[in-house]
């Protein structure tokens, strides 16, 4: 039994000290995941462990597999309201915002590593999403409340970027094999593109609905948790497998399914959500465990300087420019968007769509994978570590309630009867008057036409030497109000 047992030795004690380093390094701010991704490390043929693994089909359907469990856990964890708050500012940042991202890094690519413009375009379409699997855990654990603006776009950008990237991906690489033909795959291309979103939507919308009218006769059947989120989890591998043969894309069909589940059998899924977190923690453990295996750290010495300097470009300049185009129309503040701007996480995904050159033997292909590493390691070293200190310096954070001095310094110190009429209020406070078309306007009522924007609790609207504060908001309406006045 020695061929079962010393492996599962290593690969459980690997896991298991993993863990405990993670538990403790997350409380000074270093990214959980890079402790997987270095742990995979050490253990390699570099490192102490001296294990030789380069089995790139391995390593990319584990990467499949285990980003497929993440996105179904994540769309199993968005509301519709939370949806529709960060719905239409997220599509644009997972569909223009990827393609800027990528034209931006793939003039870093040909300065600094000396690609040419084709395989640029291809670096810039690998490292161009945001990670579903860094942004979702990070953020769950970086020990603040977003404003739900800020977290709905983020999160739903990371859940439904990851299809535009892999069709980039594709896509050049597809270009790159024709290059020099002389018909280059345009049309293909393009058809490429019908199919991965429309049959990823389909697929992943319809499997929602049929399982959402399945799940809650089996609640009543007094199946357990356990077992239902075993069927939730296959029925979701069963979608992105479907959507992948038909040409769709599995990643937006499995988030979508999540999502569609969730919400229309809210009460049937509560009890798989703890056992869904499990299955997604031990995919992204698995995953960048097996990830930081495969690296070979020795054959990236060349490539650290141009590395860096990709990731810099992609970090400072391409994400902020992207970020800053797609949401300008969608009225966030100046913090709410350099936060957004800031948390552009690069995890595992740069690194399994940097498998797929390598797979179809793509010129410069070990490069690529490469310099990928080397983005996500500062993504993550840089960005991921300090999510929860910039959220407080930017004041994009809801503070607890338990914190009375900071809860009064957002949220002000008296509140007001959302019902109340504007007018009357600035008048008995001596305030500017409102246009007279306003006037009888409720306060609520008034705050959402000034913000100009689905409000969110935290938002602010100045008034002369008033400051009124959404508190709480009921079915997406202004409920309660804060009132801070400047002395």
């Amino acid at each position: 039994m020695e061929f079962v047992n010393l492996p599962l030795l290593a690969v459980s004690g690997l896991v298991f000290v993993s863990v405990l380093v993670g538990l403790f390094s997350a409380r000074i701010g270093f990214s959980f995941l890079l402790v997987f991704l270095f742990a995979g490390i050490l253990a390699g043929e570099d490192g102490p462990g001296g294990v030789r693994f380069d089995d790139y089909r391995l390593s990319f359907w584990v990467g499949n597999l285990a980003l497929a469990v993440i996105l179904l856990d994540g769309g199993l964890r968005t509301a519709f309201a939370t949806f529709r708050t960060g719905l239409r500012p997220a599509s644009l940042l997972a569909s223009v915002g990827v393609v800027v991202c990528a034209g931006i890094t793939a003039v870093a690519g040909v300065v600094f590593v000396g690609l040419d413009w084709p395989t640029a375009f291809l670096l810039g379409a690998i490292v161009g999403s945001t990670d579903a699997a860094a942004v979702f855990a990070l953020l769950t654990r970086s020990g603040v409340v977003l404003n739900e603006r800020v977290a709905a776009t983020l999160e739903i950008e990371s859940g439904v970027n990851d299809p535009m990237a892999v069709y980039l991906t594709l896509a050049f690489i597809a270009v790159i094999g024709a290059y020099g033909a002389q018909d280059a795959p345009w049309a293909t291309v393009a058809w490429s593109f019908l199919q991965q979103f429309g049959w990823g939507a389909v697929v992943g919308v319809a499997g929602g609905w049929a399982m959402a009218l399945l799940l809650p006769r089996l609640v009543s059947r007094d199946a357990g948790g356990g077992v239902l989120a075993l069927l939730v989890g296959a029925g979701g591998l069963a979608i992105f497998a479907a959507a992948g043969l038909l040409g769709g894309s599995g990643f937006l069909a499995v988030y979508l399914f999540g999502l569609i589940l969730a919400n229309r059998a809210v009460d049937a899924v509560a009890p798989i959500l703890i056992v869904m977190d499990g299955y997604a923690w031990l995919a992204q453990a698995g995953m960048f465990l097996l990830l930081g295996l495969l690296v070979t750290p020795s054959t990236m010495l060349d490539y650290t300087v141009p590395g860096l300097a990709v990731a810099a470009t992609l970090i400072l300049v391409a994400r902020p420019l992207a970020v800053w185009m797609c949401l300008w129309p969608f009225r966030f503040t100046r913090n709410e968007t350099w936060y957004i701007a800031w948390v552009g996480l690069r995890g595992a995904v740069p690194i399994v769509l940097a498998l797929f050159p390598l797979m179809a033997g793509t010129p410069q292909a070990a490069e690529l994978f490469n310099i990928a590493f080397l983005v996500v390691v500062a993504s993550l070293l840089l960005q991921g570590s300090t999510i929860g200190w910039m959220a407080r310096r930017l004041g994009v954070a809801i503070p607890e309630a338990s914190d009375e001095q900071e809860h009064r310094a957002v949220f002000r110190d008296f509140e007001l009867a959302s019902s109340t009429p504007i007018g009357a209020v600035c008048e008995f406070y001596s305030l500017p008057a409102p246009d007279a078309a306003d006037a009888e306007l409720t306060l609520g009522h008034w705050m959402a036409r000034q913000l100009r924007r689905p409000p969110v609790a935290g938002d602010s609207v100045a008034w002369g030497a008033a400051t009124f504060v959404v508190r709480e908001l009921q079915e997406g309406r202004i409920s309660r109000v804060g009132l801070g006045l400047a002395t």
